[in-house]
């Protein structure tokens, strides 16, 4: 019998210190041919005007996404929408994070200066191919890794309020480390490992994040029981 897999995703956030909003954006929509897509964006500078720029980006991904339109193609025309809706003088980070159920693969879309931490079975590996952020340069264009479903991959995302945790006292965060302690064998779920990485980033900043932080933790595993039903949560401090 064939082995039953299973998809997990799961965001943990929290605003620049002394923010009262966060510049990052995070989204997920379901594929109209089968499987589902992460959107994150992280907008230029802090505050309400990062707010309102990521939700431009991530509007327009998720739009484009729910039509059908392969993500490569989709980070593409985001980049062109922003750069002509703010004339060329802001720019997003954006990342995109596919479950295809048509090709049966993983695609990850990358336009961020930030790394992705990928690891398949035990080995790890960074996805740190330079990257230009959406919404200036022309010819803007994503990186693209695409890889089979299968058992035992882990695919953790970041906005660089993460990434530069704890530089103010010469820190940096260990992500390899964290995934390694938190998840061994591969059997953490997803919130878990999202919500221990961004403990250690504000631990980093003495729990006063220098930035807004965003992780996003994407799992492909082993079904623990045969259960088809599909399950979104969420928690949203107000």
């Amino acid at each position: 019998m064939a082995l039953q897999l299973e998809v997990q995703t799961a965001v943990a956030k929290i605003n620049k210190y002394a923010s009262e909003e966060s510049g990052d954006t995070v989204e997920v929509v379901e594929r109209p041919q089968g499987g589902i897509s992460v959107v994150m964006a992280d907008g230029q500078r802090s505050g309400r005007s990062a707010k309102a720029i990521s939700n431009i980006v991530v509007r327009k991904a998720i739009s484009l996404l729910a039509e059908g339109v392969r993500d490569g193609a989709a980070a593409r025309a985001t980049h062109d929408y922003l750069q002509i809706q703010r004339g060329g003088k802001v720019s997003a980070e954006l990342t995109i994070v596919s479950i295809d159920l048509v090709t049966q693969t993983l695609v990850i879309s990358r336009n961020a200066r930030c790394p992705i931490l990928l690891r398949q079975g035990e080995e790890m590996r960074w996805l740190d191919e330079a990257s230009e952020a959406v919404g200036i340069y022309r010819n803007t264009k994503p990186t693209i890794t695409e890889l089979s479903v299968a058992d035992a991959i882990t695919i953790i995302a970041f906005t660089d309020g993460v990434w530069a945790a704890g530089y103010r006292t010469g820190e940096k965060i260990d992500l390899p480390n964290i995934l390694q302690m938190t998840d061994p064998i591969g059997a953490t779920n997803a919130q878990t490992i999202a919500d221990a990485i961004l403990a250690v980033a504000l631990q980093l900043d003495q729990n006063r994040p220098h930035d807004d932080a965003t992780v996003l933790v994407t799992k492909i595993m082993a079904a623990t029981q045969a259960d088809n039903t599909r399950r979104l949560f969420m928690r949203f401090p107000i």
